[in-house]
């Protein structure tokens, strides 16, 4: 593996880890089997997306690099070429663990430039995949995020994200939380080969369940919707009656789109699972990374068209995502408290 275009050198401060602060360990145990994790010191933890992101938001935290859900679509495989690592089986088993995420973030959030803007967590690559079972980076993240009263969200595929529940709770009390768990669909057969490190929807789902009952609002991203394999009538009635069941307070569908890294690891799952479906998806991504702009509409107005019907609605731009205070679900919120949804 190549490190050198993020270590110190030529790079100097902008580097993000120092050239000796590499340790890479290889578990055998049945839950860490086949992954190898890089362990590194970060010199920064709080980015900065790019400008001309399509994402809602300016900063990101992201304590890992790579994904052991190895979910075959997603959009993060190409971050993994920096490190002359593959955007395949590489992306899935060649975990990067910033192990000093909790203290470095306490001190980014400390410094005087730091207005309190508004953190988004696992919007990269997810935060509570199998890695943090064992590192623990999210508690000391978010209670750094806590103690500063900084208003974050989370996006996540993962289960362990109970774990921190009462954590959350503590948080929602004094800022801000946003939690939304992705389901882009119910059918066990394409959870399997599509998603095989996740927990499964019905799983995913039960936590959402978890998260409302403990009185902390919890979307739902219907990510990714994918075209010909996920995106039948019954399907889209099926996830979205689930997550009304769930008691998910917004449903947002997103359609499935295909970027450098991804588009060739999806294409080559494709080839071997749906080989018939490989000529129609080169027709609809013949246009570039994303779903023509017709067939993305048509997906949204059907998920929202279900979620009415089910009594949920679209992730509301300014709805509050914080548990009920003293005063109740209705209550003032605090003084100087900004509403945040995630999407």
């Amino acid at each position: 593996m190549r490190w050198e275009n993020l270590t110190e050198g030529p790079a100097g401060p902008a580097a993000l880890f120092g050239a000796d602060a590499v340790v890479t360990r290889t578990i055998d145990t049945p839950e860490f089997r086949g992954i190898t994790f890089h362990e590194v010191r970060a010199r920064s933890i709080v980015n900065r997306v790019p400008g001309a992101s399509r994402m809602p938001f300016e900063w990101t935290v992201n304590p890992y690099r790579g994904c052991s859900h190895a979910c075959v679509y997603c959009f993060a495989r190409k971050t993994h070429s920096y490190l002359d690592l593959d955007t395949g089986l590489g992306f899935d088993s060649q975990i990067v663990v910033k192990t000093n995420a909790p203290e470095l973030l306490r001190r980014e959030l400390a410094a005087p430039r730091w207005t309190g803007a508004h953190i988004a967590m696992g919007t990269n690559v997810d935060c509570y995949q199998r890695a943090e079972g064992r590192y623990r980076l999210m508690p000391g993240i978010i209670e750094a995020l806590r103690d500063r009263a900084n208003p974050f969200s989370i996006l996540t595929k993962g289960t362990l994200i109970l774990r921190d529940l009462p954590l959350l709770r503590e948080a929602a009390e004094v800022t801000d939380v946003g939690i939304s768990v992705s389901v882009g669909f119910t059918d066990a057969a394409l959870w399997r080969t599509a998603e095989p490190g996740t927990p499964s929807p019905a799983a995913r789902l039960n936590a959402v369940r978890t998260l409302t009952d403990a009185g902390i609002e919890c979307g739902v991203l219907m990510a990714p919707v994918i075209p010909f394999l996920g995106d039948s009538p019954a399907q889209l009635r099926d996830t979205v009656r689930a997550v009304a069941e769930s008691g998910a307070t917004s449903v947002t569908p997103l359609v499935l789109h295909l970027r450098p890294g991804a588009r060739e690891w999806f294409t080559a799952w494709l080839g071997e699972h749906h080989p018939h479906l490989v000529e129609r998806y080169e027709r609809m991504y013949a246009g570039g990374a994303y779903a023509p702009t017709w067939y993305q509409r048509m997906i949204t107005r059907q998920v929202h068209e279900l979620a009415a019907e089910f009594g949920i609605g679209p992730a509301r731009r300014g709805a509050a995502r914080r548990i009920a205070g003293p005063d109740g679900p209705d209550g003032p919120a605090p003084a100087g408290a900004t509403q945040l949804t995630l999407l």
